[in-house]
């Protein structure tokens, strides 16, 4: 009876068929999810993939099945080619969003393995800076590959673009509206490639001094010290200079100026450039120098060069000198600094 009830209905021996074959694609998932998770356990970078691509997994099963059985549903029920239309847009955009997903799990997976907060992180944000840009590059050409796939399913569509390539305005207007996404797509290969900034990198650009917070597909994230951000295009990096204090390693130098006369000589209870520094924390007793760079018939300049391991820790260090060399003269000795004097303003007597 069911069996002759199923024969006369397709539609509804169709619609039982495909509720079926739904139920199955997730019973099918639920199962090999079980299964992948008990063989990838000693696997950080597996656990990531397979997390990752859970979600988008359990939207591609179904929608397989369910094409499945559209193209076997027979061709004169209604609206069955419409449903197989939607049934393969969709199933395009599950299978888009699968592989996004994988790209974004391997990726994480990439830097949970190479963490930064180790103290000499310069490799492990080589690694960072190379896998986040070269997977969010893929993840655009995988976004750019589903959409052109679900837009030549359209009839129109597949007429139009080979008629649009042999006609140059419509070719040069495409090009055009394409060049920044490529220009992009470029600039992020060639600074992951060639890795001119990466992350967490100290960077003077347009005289801001900040950190590289992140570096999406497009632009780059830079944390000014006042917690302001600043957007850059990654296409500025490739044709413009910048300076990059972390290239090789976080080390640097820091100068101090001072300027004084000659006409009193200080104590030896003074504190001395030499002292102060040691005493401070921020030094890492790599470099330490006092020189007179430069002498006029005012004052002479001096020049304290120190090291620190950091920018941060060397601009801190330079602080503490100049307040530390300073204190002491201009509360004991204010003769042996320089001072510039304003004349003093004529009053004129007040009128009777």
């Amino acid at each position: 009876m069911m069996v002759e009830f199923l024969q006369r209905n397709p539609r509804v021996a169709t619609a039982f068929v495909a509720l079926a074959a739904v139920f199955g694609a997730m019973v099918v998932h639920r199962l090999a999810r079980a299964v992948l998770r008990r063989l990838v356990r000693g696997s950080l970078m597996l656990q990531s993939m397979l997390t990752a691509t859970e979600r988008a997994g359990s939207a591609v099963l179904p929608l397989l099945a369910l094409m499945a059985v559209w193209q076997a549903a027979p061709n004169d029920l209604p609206f069955i080619g419409t449903v197989r239309h939607m049934n393969g847009l969709l199933l395009i955009g599950a299978m888009t969003w699968w592989f996004m997903s994988f790209i974004n799990g391997f990726a994480e997976g990439v830097l949970a393995r190479h963490p930064s907060t180790v103290e000499d992180n310069l490799n492990a944000r080589r690694i960072q800076t190379q896998t986040k840009v070269l997977s969010r590059s893929a993840m655009v050409i995988v976004l750019i590959a589903g959409t052109a796939m679900a837009l030549m399913t359209f009839p129109g569509a597949r007429r139009w673009a080979p008629a649009c390539w042999l006609r140059p305005a419509c070719s040069a207007s495409s090009a055009a509206a394409a060049r920044p996404v490529f220009s992009n797509l470029i600039a992020g290969l060639q600074l992951a490639l060639a890795q001119p900034i990466r992350l967490d990198d100290v960077l003077i650009v347009k005289g801001e001094w900040g950190r590289v917070e992140e570096i999406t597909g497009t632009y780059v994230v830079l944390k000014i010290w006042d917690e302001r951000r600043l957007i850059i295009p990654l296409q500025w990096f490739i044709e413009n200079p910048f300076e990059n204090w972390t290239r090789t390693g976080s080390q640097i130098l820091g100068t101090v100026f001072l300027y004084r006369t000659t006409a009193r000589r200080w104590t030896r209870s003074a504190p001395r450039p030499g002292r102060i520094t040691e005493a401070a924390p921020e030094w890492d007793q790599r470099v330490f120098g006092v020189q007179v760079t430069d002498a006029s018939e005012r004052a002479m300049q001096v020049r304290i060069l120190v090291s620190a391991a950091n920018s941060g820790a060397a601009f801190d260090l330079r602080c503490k000198l100049r307040e530390g060399v300073l204190a002491f003269p201009a509360r004991e000795y204010p003769g042996s600094l320089p001072q510039v004097r304003s004349p003093q303003p004529v009053m004129e007597p007040a009128a009777a």
